[in-house]
């Protein structure tokens, strides 16, 4: 296409990530299966220099334009990602335009010294539902797929995980964290520009797996849930959360073309069928802990997301309904077990 090119990984981004200290945090993963991966991981992001997009270069230029700005205090436990410092107006305003340059910003939100980054999705709704149900993070493993810019494995830091990976193929979330990264200092997470199926074959080696707003995005949903279950210890948990509609067992929607002008939807179950496909996998102590509405509060354009969101999705006349007169969008969170 035009004005594509081609970009090197070990010239690009793997020296930033080096220089972001993403070996160091490798070689201190506690997992023996894992560290034995990070020895495969640098030929493993070589074999992407096959792909292409033409903004690579603009984001990699931008992360590495960042100021250096000493965090005073980093707070990972509030609703915004928070990165304190001496920034003067000046540093401020040449942080704001750089950050503005990553446009759009999905995940959030963020406030980067003083800076506040209103994001498309109230991140911060979706962990305050989760989190009083979850098995304590404090000293576990934690793997975040399709986890975009790595807010919510911000929060996972915050809430004690020993060590974080998030997975997002996404370049452009991949820049975005490693921006946040930057400015916050080493902490025990990163976000790496892979699929799941890019992960050692059944590592079974974390004692958290995540899989948010991702499940209606496979092809094949089962198959999604068993790797999962392969990337976790014997009685691991994982926190599933997906769109579901209303209905009995064995009911799913399948859109015909979009979903909420989404083309890459393929599978929306109800409830009872979900918790089936979990049982059919293998997953023990299914819970659902939550069924919620997704509304304007929580996902809406932004000066930071100035695209169509969720406002423009719904049927102006019956915001029960997508423009497609589907069901609108219901999010679901479970809970499981690894058997």
């Amino acid at each position: 296409m035009a004005g594509e090119v081609h970009w090197t990984v070990r010239d690009d981004f793997q020296r930033l990530m080096e220089r972001l200290g993403y070996q160091g945090w490798l070689a201190a993963c506690p997992s023996p299966s894992l560290r034995a991966w990070a020895e495969q991981l640098a030929s493993q992001l070589e074999a992407l220099r096959a792909r292409r997009h033409g903004d690579w270069p603009k984001w990699r230029d931008i992360v590495q334009a960042l100021p250096e700005l000493a965090p005073r205090r980093v707070e990972l436990n509030a609703p915004a990602v928070t990165i304190e410092g001496a920034a003067s107006d000046q540093q401020r305003r040449g942080l704001e335009t750089l950050l503005r340059g990553l446009h759009p910003w999905r995940k959030g939100p963020y406030q980067v010294h003083g800076l506040w980054i209103d994001s498309e999705w109230r991140s911060d709704l979706k962990w305050q539902r989760l989190e009083p149900h979850i098995q304590p993070l404090a000293g576990r493993m934690v793997l975040d797929v399709g986890c975009g810019n790595g807010y919510h494995a911000w929060r996972m830091v915050g809430a004690g995980a020993r060590w974080v990976l998030g997975i997002d193929p996404g370049l452009l979330s991949v820049a975005q964290f490693l921006a946040i990264r930057h400015c916050a200092g080493p902490f025990p997470v990163f976000v790496l520009p892979l699929g799941i199926d890019q992960l050692p074959v059944k590592p079974g080696a974390f004692d958290t797996v995540f899989s948010m707003g991702v499940l209606y995005h496979r092809r094949s949903p089962l198959d999604h849930l068993m790797e999962l279950r392969d990337c976790l210890r014997c009685g691991g948990e994982l926190v599933l959360e997906t769109l579901v509609i209303d209905g009995p067992a064995g009911q799913v929607l399948v859109p015909e073309d979009r979903y909420a002008r989404m083309r890459n939807v393929w599978f929306i179950p109800s409830c009872p069928t979900l918790e089936g496909w979990l049982k059919r996998c293998g997953y023990r102590n299914i819970r659902l802990v939550d069924v919620t509405r997704t509304t304007a509060e929580e996902q809406r354009s932004t000066d930071w997301m100035r695209f169509q969101s969720l406002p423009e999705c719904l049927d102006p006349a019956d915001p029960e309904r997508t423009v497609e007169g589907l069901p609108a969008p219901r999010r679901a969170i479970f809970l499981a077990e690894s058997p």
